[in-house]
């Protein structure tokens, strides 16, 4: 009687699983609904970012292709080895990148209390009143700041190609990016252009 049991149920399990297998296929299940935007805290301010990431990662792409002159004529320096190209790759992701986290929304010009290595120049914006000039006309910020992204992403490609004179070229598109935000932002004394 136990083993006509057992028998009968190994039959139970396969007969199952032998229906189960004609059964219609059964659309996957959708995974749950994510929060539309992500819960990012901005910690550093933009002063942060452009003494910490933005100005370095600029200063290194620009300083990488240059002309020397010394006493024994010019000199053309550029990357040359893989290493070297390889340090320049990772600062124009480092500029790429810093791009986006200064578009990113909450993100303050300045820390409450934060002041600048050097004090503002005559007609320079403080801290506050740049955040205020920020915050009036964010679209013409995030459109600056995505010009300096556009502009890293040229060196980035140059770098791909291995192009000395194409990386000089975008160490010009980033210093234009730089300049038309900071008129407008940092220092309008000098004329406001257009986004």
């Amino acid at each position: 009687m136990r083993c006509h049991t057992v028998l009968s149920s190994a039959f139970l399990a396969t007969a199952v699983l032998a229906l189960a297998g004609c059964a219609q296929p059964q659309p996957p299940v959708a995974p749950a609904a994510t929060a539309a935007t992500p819960d990012f805290r901005p910690t550093a301010s933009v002063i942060d970012l452009m003494a910490g990431q933005i100005d370095p990662a600029a200063d290194y792409l620009w300083e990488s292709v240059a002309t020397i002159s010394g006493p024994k004529g010019n000199e053309e320096k550029q990357p040359r080895t893989d290493k070297e190209w390889a340090e320049v790759r990772r600062q124009a992701l480092i500029l790429v990148e810093g791009s986006n986290l200064l578009m990113m929304e909450g993100r303050k010009v300045g820390l409450p209390g934060q002041t600048l290595e050097n004090p503002p120049g005559q007609g320079d914006l403080t801290p506050a009143q740049s955040d205020a000039a920020l915050q009036a006309d964010r679209a013409s910020f995030v459109t600056y700041a995505r010009a300096l992204q556009d502009a890293a992403l040229g060196s980035l490609k140059a770098i791909e190609a291995r192009d000395a004179a194409a990386l000089l070229e975008s160490g010009g598109n980033i210093d234009e990016a730089c300049e038309l935000c900071h008129k407008k932002f940092w220092y309008p004394g000098g004329g406001t252009p257009a986004p």
